[in-house]
């Protein structure tokens, strides 16, 4: 679906300039890790293609009367393609008359076969309870989607076009020289296992990585974490950050770096651990961070999707530390097909 050459192209979805410049806003719909998935599509879409989105979460939106008309894009993320609430936020949105789109793993699912169109995510069987390659697939189709919309509407630059159309293309090799640091992950996950409390802060796109760092690890490990923005913490929450406290702060948006870096300080003043997870051969300050995960270099608006492996790695181990059933954590199923 990408190429140097060509950009973005899909053989199932068509979308005219006309069709896109009746689009007066964007709707993401979804729930637990795709919502997270349909955050990163706020931040991209917005930016390469300047049109406003929302994201729900699919329990709620309904309940609110959302403002959605014939001129909404609505766009549909289950991996499954059962998900109830996902399912009836679909058949809502199709009496009103907006255009749906769905974004999926699984053919010929109910969502996929009532959306008028459907982008697959093609990640294969996820057998484990907790979703992992089906969320990295619907980020990269987001990323998809947004340079689609880009190029469409014209409102993306072709040097930024091919900046992150090459980093999507590089990044099976980064995630296969990430995977080599993979024995420093399971020694900082070693040490989450003691603990009853974390939290994960990021800001930007890092913001939405750390909700889903934060639910795999709470998921799997039942370890209970919390995630914020970045200068969040210090409005109420920090009052939790006792010493020994661990905090895990995500580093791979260069142009928060220093805000990020800031909101590091605040928590260590307070006596908290801190993880650091930056890029390969940049400093992270050794007085404020204890403990560092690395990442290879790519482009920050690609880096989430690799970031977010690493967090996998880290949930992994961590419930492994413990004795979790990882596969099958409790309570969890893997289509959530109740309200």
């Amino acid at each position: 679906r990408v190429s140097m050459e060509n950009g973005v192209f899909f053989d199932d979805f068509k979308l005219s300039k006309q069709d896109l410049d009746n689009v007066d806003r964007v709707f993401i719909v979804a729930c637990g890790t795709a919502y997270h998935a349909g955050l990163m599509g706020k931040t991209l879409i917005e930016r390469m293609a300047k049109i406003p989105v929302e994201v729900d979460i699919a329990s709620e939106f309904r309940y609110r009367n959302p403002l959605v008309t014939e001129k909404s894009l609505v766009i549909i993320v289950s991996q499954s393609g059962e998900t109830a609430d996902t399912l009836a936020a679909l058949r809502d949105c199709n009496r009103i008359g907006a255009r749906t789109l769905a974004i999926t793993n699984v053919v010929g699912s109910t969502i996929s076969r009532e959306a008028n169109d459907v982008i697959y995510t093609m990640a294969g069987p996820e057998i484990a309870v907790a979703s992992t390659k089906a969320y990295t697939t619907q980020v990269v189709v987001m990323h998809l989607l947004a340079l689609y919309f880009g190029r469409i509407k014209g409102t993306l630059e072709e040097t930024e076009e091919k900046e992150i159309v090459r980093a999507l293309l590089i990044l099976p090799d980064r995630i296969e020289k990430l995977l080599e640091e993979k024995e420093n992950i399971e020694g900082i996950a070693r040490l989450l296992a003691k603990e009853e409390d974390l939290f994960f802060l990021g800001r930007g796109m890092d913001y939405a990585l750390a909700l889903e760092g934060s639910l795999k690890l709470k998921e799997i490990s039942y370890i209970h974490c919390e995630a914020y923005a970045g200068g969040e913490l210090k409005h109420g929450t920090i009052a939790l950050i006792e010493p020994g406290t661990k905090v895990i702060g995500l580093f791979t948006q260069g142009d928060l770096k220093d805000k990020m870096v800031s909101n590091m300080v605040e928590v260590k003043a307070r006596g908290a651990n801190i993880i650091g997870l930056g890029y390969h051969g940049e400093e992270l300050d050794k007085s404020v961070f204890d403990y560092e995960i690395r990442i290879p270099q790519i482009s920050d608006i690609v880096a989430p999707v690799l970031a977010v492996v690493a967090l996998q790695l880290l949930a992994y181990y961590t419930a492994k530390e413990k004795g979790c059933d990882i596969d099958k954590p409790r309570n969890l199923a893997k289509s959530v097909t109740v309200e």
